[in-house]
């Protein structure tokens, strides 16, 4: 069996037209493991946030869309080919939502004669709007258009030591010299979907590629987001002082988990927190979410509420210690 690799990402818009937003929203927000509520998903979906929200989606895309086209992809292809250059088997993108789809990924891997895919969910965290959709969706690709394909999935890694230090390193030489706390914003998630996929048991994963077994203990997405705040905070050494927690990107009125990152900003500078930095570990390729939504929006929270100092932490993206280990990783699966 010849082998290759897919890197599985979330997916873009084709364009800033709000034609190609609407579409692409439409896909993302129809999808169970997203909105999980029928009623929401089959009613207030088409009738009254597809009508509205992709002129406004169109317009926050614009702010942050590269000459190349979107931020996510873009990076998402840069990664691809720096890979490439370090491995002989073939790697291949693919994303959940948009264009290329995972589909079109495992095409062209078929293409070139492979039929033994690891696939790599391009999130550090498992949720089931996450990790746990690529993967089922993945798997319904497979059986229906390559059902001769072996497929591996590359496990949550939100405590890999390796990603700890890669990210702690990335941080590090991103921080500002003077600055007053150091948040980490995840991406929210409902309280719900945390109480749907917090048994270990319901979990598809079932191997790891690394010498030993990662996956031990919950799969609560929340505990997850701790834990590398948790375990980057020690490699950086700052003190429990310099650094909070947060999740951005809450939708609708259901309870989702906190604090949250808007709140949070807003608050800092009436607690004499003027100098700030701010990285998002649940993405590893900058997107709308990153660059509008904490660069711009947030920038902006804090100073209107006093704040004096900003300063946005890239993701990991196609820099050479990411490259590194995601090459590390998918050696492994080659070699095994």
């Amino acid at each position: 069996m010849k082998k290759g690799i897919l890197l599985v990402n979330l997916g873009s818009p084709d364009s800033t037209k709000t034609k190609d937003v609407r579409r692409y929203l439409k896909e993302f927000l129809s999808d169970k493991k997203v909105i999980d509520v029928w009623y929401v998903r089959n009613v207030i979906l088409p009738l009254f946030i597809l009508p509205t929200r992709p002129k406004k989606s169109a317009e926050a895309y614009r702010k942050v869309w590269w000459k190349e086209g979107s931020p996510l992809i873009v990076l998402t292809e840069r990664l691809q080919k720096k890979m490439q250059l370090q491995m002989q088997c073939p790697i291949e993108i693919g994303m959940r939502y948009g264009n290329p789809s995972i589909k079109v990924g495992l095409q062209k891997l078929k293409e070139q004669g492979c039929n033994d895919i690891f696939v790599i969910p391009l999130y550090p965290q498992y949720a089931m709007s996450t990790t746990e959709t690529v993967i089922e969706k993945t798997v319904e690709v497979q059986q229906k258009y390559f059902p001769d394909f072996k497929l591996e999935f590359l496990p949550p890694f939100y405590n890999n030591p390796d990603y700890i230090e890669v990210l702690a390193e990335s941080i590090k030489e991103n921080l500002p010299e003077e600055f007053d706390k150091l948040l980490f914003s995840y991406h929210g998630v409902p309280e719900r979907h945390i109480q749907k996929t917090n048994d270990p048991e319901s979990c598809k994963i079932r191997e790891s590629v690394f010498d030993k077994d990662v996956l031990s203990g919950t799969f609560c997405y929340e505990t997850q987001c701790y834990k590398t705040t948790e375990l980057v905070g020690e490699v950086l050494d700052l003190g429990e002082n310099k650094i909070q927690q947060s999740f951005q990107s809450r939708l609708g009125n259901d309870p989702w988990i906190q604090p949250y990152t808007d709140a949070t900003l807003e608050g800092f500078p009436n607690q004499g927190i003027k100098k700030i930095a701010v990285v998002a570990p649940a993405f590893v390729s900058d997107c709308l979410e990153t660059l509008e939504e904490i660069a711009m929006e947030g920038k902006e929270e804090f100073i209107e509420a006093g704040g004096e100092e900003f300063t946005y932490i890239p993701c990991l993206n196609d820099s050479e210690r990411f490259v590194n280990l995601l090459v590390k990783w998918s050696n492994k699966f080659m070699n095994k």
